[in-house]
């Protein structure tokens, strides 16, 4: 390599990012940033010296510093733009960062409310249970007792019919005391419903108008039409702060508690993954680590040994 610093070749670099690729202030302050974390990295190093094990243990130390992964990724990303266009100007062996990856992203678990929190959150109306709830309260009940009962994404919830019809995207049977609905995929299944969202729905079916719109729809809007997933959303999300929720509920969090609290009861993924729709195992197997975390819980506050009190 020529007589040149590193500094120089930085500096070179983005002056070409700035005059040719007419990179933004802002991006080309991030490559600068990018470069001056690998240059106090690699210390005394000069870059034609430098070898894919340096830039593995560069970004190692990154992660250590608790840098996501994200971020590790577009520095990465950035050390290989910088190395191929040095390659173009001096020789060099390899360029260091090719096929150096970021750690991976950690998946996040699907979040479940407590056993209580969820037949709490479910069996309540917003309004005082010595009053006479409204029929749109009873409405709510019902689908927040059925989602939870039975799994349902939001969309498969509004897509329900009182009864079964040719073009019937799902249907109640009342007499078996289940919902078929159409999933991902185009694919129908059939689950239970529990006695409590049974009940739920036939107080809602006593109130229920006859749908503005037509239809054979099972949960209906103000204005009478098909109930909409966006609509279902902000109904939860509202009786969840009415009631007191401890999280931000939405529609998929009582599919996960659904899950999950099914899971716990019955060890039984097969059946879960069945009840859920999902078309690998794979897909089901995110509420194990949710299991054991329950049980984790249950040892560290039940059993004397398990921590420091």
């Amino acid at each position: 390599m020529s007589a040149r610093s590193k500094a120089d070749w930085a500096h070179a670099y983005l002056e070409q990012l700035r005059t040719q690729r007419k990179l933004s202030a802002h991006t080309l302050d991030a490559y600068r940033r990018d470069l001056a974390e690998l240059a106090a990295l690699s210390g005394d190093t000069p870059w034609d010296a430098l070898g894919q094990a340096d830039a593995r243990r560069y970004a190692a130390r990154l992660h250590s510093k608790e840098l996501g992964p994200r971020s590790i990724a577009r520095k990465l990303s950035s050390w290989r733009g910088f190395f191929d266009w040095l390659a173009g100007q001096t020789p060099l062996a390899a360029n260091p960062a090719h096929g150096v990856r970021a750690p991976k992203r950690p998946k996040t678990l699907p979040k479940a409310l407590p056993v209580d929190d969820a037949v709490r959150l479910v069996s309540t109306t917003a309004r005082a249970q010595a009053a006479a709830p409204e029929p749109a309260e009873l409405c709510n009940q019902a689908m927040f007792e059925l989602m939870y009962s039975s799994g349902l994404r939001v969309s498969e919830l509004a897509g329900l019919d009182l009864r079964h019809s040719p073009e019937a995207l799902g249907w109640l049977e009342q007499d078996n005391a289940d919902v078929t609905v159409l999933g991902k995929g185009g694919k129908r299944r059939t689950v239970p419903v529990g006695k409590a969202a049974m009940a739920a729905i036939a107080a809602w079916l006593a109130v229920r108008p006859p749908p503005s719109d037509g239809s054979a729809a099972l949960f209906t809007s103000a204005r009478g039409t098909r109930v909409s997933p966006r609509v279902v959303q902000l109904r939860l999300k509202a009786h969840g702060l009415a009631t007191g929720a401890p999280a931000s509920v939405h529609p998929h969090m009582l599919r996960h508690s659904f899950a999950s609290h099914l899971l716990q009861s019955s060890g039984d993924l097969r059946a879960v993954q069945d009840m859920l729709g999902h078309a690998t195992i794979a897909s089901t197997q995110v509420y194990t680590a949710l299991d054991f975390q329950h049980l984790s819980k249950v040892y560290d506050q039940a059993h004397p040994r398990a921590k420091v009190k």
